[in-house]
């Protein structure tokens, strides 16, 4: 399917390796956004499909992204100039070390849907692997970025295989960056934990909040608690 319709607005994949998957929409409907940014960050942007959310879910000013890959540069680009908030939405073609190497601005929210290895073997498609494996954006230079890059009362939030929690929390302690929530998420009940939404502040809480979510109690019926956060969003929820 290469037009994705959303609620206020859709998306264009066709150019893009990475599809748009629960990941994205999860991540752009979980990230924390009580504390009102106005200048958000979104580190491997892809469709765009993160940043978007996150446009239509806060009233931050200016909402940056980065893309490494010139098709997805290009499409995200399309995407956020046929939605209702092209003005606050800015896309880069770039990687995150030329960031790293002149940060220019603060964001009061970070954002990534890292890519990971989801399978131990690299494809033939040397684009959509590039997407996907963690060679392109290794979990240090994504720590170090934030940690550059976040104002002070700034939240990093990102979604990784649950299996990495525990590395990437550590990882990001060295850096003083603190874990503030964190969701794990089941595609079903008797599934087992396959994600891990973590959201990081330069400020230690006492009690980071954990939950678990669970998409789908059947196929395609799906549990109160994922409609709740994604009916904004989702045509048919």
């Amino acid at each position: 399917m290469s037009v994705f319709s959303f609620k206020q607005f859709s998306i264009n994949q066709d150019r893009c390796a990475m599809k748009i998957g629960t990941d994205g929409v999860l991540l752009g409907a979980w990230a924390p956004i009580n504390h009102n940014p106005l200048s958000v960050l979104d580190v491997g942007t892809g469709t765009g499909i993160i940043a978007l959310m996150l446009a239509q879910r806060s009233y931050a000013e200016q909402i940056d992204a980065l893309e490494i890959d010139e098709e997805a540069y290009e499409q995200a680009v399309e995407n956020f100039e046929a939605s209702p908030w092209g003005d606050r939405l800015f896309c880069f073609h770039a990687g995150l070390d030329e960031i790293i190497e002149e940060p220019e601005d603060e964001y009061d929210l970070i954002v990534s849907n890292p890519p990971f290895y989801a399978e131990d073997y690299k494809t033939e498609n040397e684009q959509r692997d590039l997407a996907r494996f963690q060679d392109a954006m290794p979990f240090e230079e994504l720590v170090e970025a934030a940690d550059l890059l976040l104002s002070e009362n700034g939240i990093f939030a990102l979604i990784i295989p649950f299996k990495e929690e525990e590395k990437f929390i550590a990882l990001a302690k060295e850096s003083e960056l603190y874990p503030l929530k964190i969701t794990r998420v089941k595609g079903t009940p008797k599934s087992e934990i396959k994600r891990s939404l973590l959201a990081f502040s330069r400020n230690e809480v006492s009690e980071v909040e954990i939950y678990e979510l669970v998409i789908e109690i059947d196929r395609h019926v799906y549990t109160p608690e994922y409609i709740e956060l994604t009916k904004d969003f989702y045509l048919k929820m």
